[in-house]
């Protein structure tokens, strides 16, 4: 168990019988009543995210996440296939698991797979991955506009806004985060 007081951005815990990250907390004392913990949860399960507030020393379960490095081989129909690289086992995990990371993923990237005694969370891409740019319009000399930017399609099928020097052909580095342009690689 761990106090709600202990809450820190990442943190991974048990509550209503579900698996939640901390992804944000403010610790609160107002001037009447009793002090409280007001925090933003997303649940690992099924990517909803929920704002709860915790009374000031409240207790929860915590979660004890492995983070296993593994390397993505291929997509088998409507699974995607990954490989632990010490044991050389595959694990299959279904796409509608994996909506938002299929944006950046692409075959033989590291990544890391969440589990949670034995249940298999969810995966965890890099903080950057670098993606090829498979269809932008070219860049009109003369249009340098400050912030000025161009829709871009990359390898993943994933489109973002882009500067307008990007051209098609160009290898950029993508925050998977934020799924935004960060440089050309």
């Amino acid at each position: 168990m761990i106090s709600v007081n202990d809450f820190k951005t990442g943190l991974t815990v048990e509550v209503d019988g579900g698996i939640w990250r901390v992804l944000d907390f403010q610790h609160v004392k107002p001037g009447k009543g009793a002090a409280f913990v007001r925090s933003k949860l997303k649940n690992l399960r099924t990517g909803a995210t929920q704002e709860k507030t915790f009374r000031a020393g409240e207790k929860v379960g915590r979660a004890q996440i492995d983070n296993n490095k593994m390397q993505f081989l291929y997509a088998d129909g409507d699974s995607y296939v990954f490989m632990d690289n010490n044991t050389y086992e595959q694990l299959e995990i279904p796409g509608d698991q994996l909506e938002y990371e299929l944006k950046f993923l692409k075959e033989n990237m590291p990544v890391s797979i969440m589990m949670y005694e034995g249940e298999t969370l969810g995966v965890e891409l890099p903080k950057t991955v670098e993606l090829e740019v498979t269809e932008t319009e070219p860049g009109i000399k003369g249009d340098t506009a400050s912030g000025a930017s161009k829709s871009a399609t990359l390898e993943t099928g994933v489109t973002l806004q882009v500067p307008l020097f990007v051209n098609q052909g160009d290898m950029l580095v993508v925050n998977t985060e934020e799924g935004s342009y960060v440089s050309r690689a």
